[in-house]
């Protein structure tokens, strides 16, 4: 981070805009997927069970992340700050935004970074429904296909 911009913060319009979409996007996943499990029990097909559990793991994980972006948006400057002061002992040198991770990262003078503001249980869950959303859709791709040949 260069030495004129020691604060540096995420974009409030893409946080807006990431929060809309996952604020849209969570439900209708949702829904998609409980119907799709109905519809998936009533045919006894297991294909179509695949596509709605990947269809509500994608639900989950989009969910867990626009709660981690509502931190970012609900906490202002001074929160930010005094959380970093309280993780560094009031040696901050900069800060360090990140969407992926999602992170308010306190930086230290001896190159350690502090994140803040989003819960830590956040990330590690995230990374573990991204892998199991992931590998649900590709067996449901998997079957698909089987099913169709």
């Amino acid at each position: 981070m260069p030495a004129d911009q020691p604060f540096a913060r995420h974009d409030g319009t893409v946080i807006l805009l990431m929060l809309l979409i996952g604020l849209l996007a969570t439900p209708g996943l949702i829904f998609y997927g409980v119907r799709g499990l109905l519809r998936a029990k009533a045919a006894a097909s297991r294909a179509a069970a695949l596509v709605a559990a990947s269809a509500l793991a994608w639900a989950m994980t989009i969910g867990l992340y626009v709660w981690g972006l509502l931190y970012l948006f609900m906490a202002d400057d001074y929160s930010e700050a005094r959380a970093c002061d309280a993780a560094l002992d009031g040696r901050v040198v900069g800060y360090s935004p990140s969407f992926v991770p999602l992170r308010f990262g306190c930086l230290g003078p001896d190159g350690r970074t502090a994140s803040v503001v989003v819960p830590s249980y956040v990330n590690p869950v995230l990374a573990v429904l991204v892998v199991c959303a992931v590998m649900l859709t590709v067996f449901a791709i998997v079957r698909s296909k089987e099913r169709t040949t």
